[in-house]
């Protein structure tokens, strides 16, 4: 259970969605049951063995990936996953509650973001895998090296550049308490239609995106500024009379469901910087929100 959470958190911090992060597991759970069982005795750290199968597997999904995203519909963002989850954390051990099943929740931290995810989704397939197998899962560069097929100080260099990287590009958040009243306030604003109130509460270069997959209609490129932002988002809402906005955990931060008739049918992360909103991810497309929908009756 253990090694499957591990490898869980590792493929979704990799790959940006969850399914894929299952498959990944169950790849590399399927190569480990087709060595011999003198195979599998001569593996010293079999932990650490999966680790670099795993991480393989995602660096090739990753490649494979940016074609597909050529195609994609609009904007591609990550999926989203539900707050509350079993954390895990580099020392191995669990902080949080709850939920059914430990090993089928994704760990939530910073590293989980959606910020963080969006920006991961910007640097070179091996920038990410090296970013990530070090500085969130503290597996030595040596190690890293032989995953990415480079030396280790090779694998020193795309780690701090996609450290670099994320450092220009991530949104700066405050605290928890401020997020969390910056989403109290957008969520009063948007239940009211206050223009001037929701405008107030976003940052002047504020960016939408919207991710519908071409599953629903959504924007297909980022709206920018916080007029335009504010009177693309209360638009959506006089669209659509019965939806129900409320407050919800978005990969560990304080985030927005939108529901109809109890069904969740979006999910917006929000980026905060400065005590106003300065990214928001909004992801409408159905098949990422399996999170939601799948625990919802009916």
């Amino acid at each position: 259970m253990a090694e499957r959470r591990r490898l869980l958190g590792l493929g979704y911090r990799m790959l940006g969605s969850v399914q894929d992060a299952e498959d990944v597991v169950q790849e590399t759970y399927a190569r480990w049951y087709a060595l011999s069982e003198a195979e599998q005795e001569a593996i010293v750290a079999p932990l650490a063995w999966l680790t670099r199968v795993a991480s393989r597997i995602c660096l090739d999904q990753l490649a494979s990936a940016r074609v597909r995203r050529e195609r994609y519909t609009g904007e591609w963002l990550p999926e989203p996953v539900r707050g509350g989850a079993t954390t895990w954390t580099s020392a191995g051990g669990e902080e949080g509650g709850g939920g059914s099943d430990p090993a089928d929740r994704v760990t939530l931290d910073e590293s989980v973001s959606m910020g963080m995810l969006v920006v991961l989704d910007s640097v070179t397939p091996a920038e990410r895998v090296a970013f990530v197998l070090h500085d969130v899962f503290g597996v030595p560069f040596a190690e890293i090296a032989e995953t990415v097929g480079r030396s280790p100080a090779a694998c020193r260099q795309l780690a701090s550049s996609a450290r670099r990287r994320l450092a220009e590009r991530r949104p700066v958040g405050g605290t928890t308490t401020e997020h969390r009243r910056v989403v109290s306030a957008f969520l009063d604003a948007c239940g009211t239609g206050d223009l001037d109130a929701l405008v107030a509460l976003l940052d002047p270069s504020v960016e939408a995106r919207s991710d519908g997959g071409g599953r629903v209609r959504a924007a297909l490129r980022p709206v920018l500024g916080a007029d335009k932002v504010a009177r693309f988002l209360l638009g959506l809402l006089r669209k659509e009379p019965g939806l129900e906005v409320v407050e919800d955990d978005v990969n560990g931060s304080p985030g927005v469901a939108v529901r109809i008739a109890g069904a969740t049918v979006a999910v917006v992360g929000l980026g905060v910087r400065a005590g106003r909103v300065s990214d928001l991810w909004l992801v409408v497309n159905p098949d990422k929100l399996h999170a939601w929908t799948d625990a919802e009756p009916g």
